[in-house]
């Protein structure tokens, strides 16, 4: 056996942010997420070293932390720390740490679009489809930066990608729309 003992899912991805109220504001307001709670401060309240055991943040850290939903299953976990020594660079994808978020949409065009719309969202170059013959012929992206400067992405992969031939396992793909109240129940074949 490999893997986790019973492990079942990824429950969220987590992202640290320079303005957690500003996240917040554009993942609900402009990306359609729903907000399912806020915390903090959270501290180490008797001075001790319980933020570094725990989280592998200085012992002086103060989080506030926010939990949103993308889509009908995903779970999107916000933290702005305040912290002695604190980087406040973002890594670019290349870097060690380097990171993005790929969100499926139905019309990449018609999201970008909508996103070129939005104050301080940056759509890097021009929407793109792989045609190389390759395991994710036909996938169309692009890469986009909020307003902080995080690094996104939206695709359409058609059903039916060429990697499919080799491996009985598929992309978890959902049926509807979150924007428009259908959180559909996801496509597994």
């Amino acid at each position: 056996m490999t893997g986790i003992p019973g492990a079942h899912a990824v429950h969220h991805v987590a992202y640290t942010v320079p303005d957690l109220d500003q996240a917040v504001a554009f993942f609900t307001d402009v990306l359609g997420a729903r907000l399912l709670y806020r915390l903090g401060p959270v501290s180490d309240p008797s001075g001790g070293d319980w933020m570094t055991r725990q989280l592998g943040v200085h012992r002086d850290a103060v989080a506030y932390i926010a939990m949103l939903r993308l889509g009908p299953v995903s779970n999107l976990e916000l933290f702005q720390y305040a912290a002695p020594g604190q980087r406040r660079e973002l890594p670019a994808n290349s870097d060690w740490g380097g990171h993005h978020l790929a969100i499926a949409v139905e019309d990449v065009d018609r999201a970008v679009t909508y996103l070129r719309a939005q104050p301080g969202v940056e759509v890097l170059g021009e929407p793109q489809t792989i045609a190389d013959g390759g395991p994710i012929d036909g996938d169309r992206w692009v890469y986009f930066r909020t307003p902080w400067g995080l690094q996104l992405e939206v695709l359409a992969m058609p059903a039916g990608m060429p990697y499919e031939r080799t491996t009985a396992d598929r992309l978890f793909a959902p049926d509807g729309s979150w924007s428009d109240g259908d959180t559909g129940a996801g496509r597994h074949d």
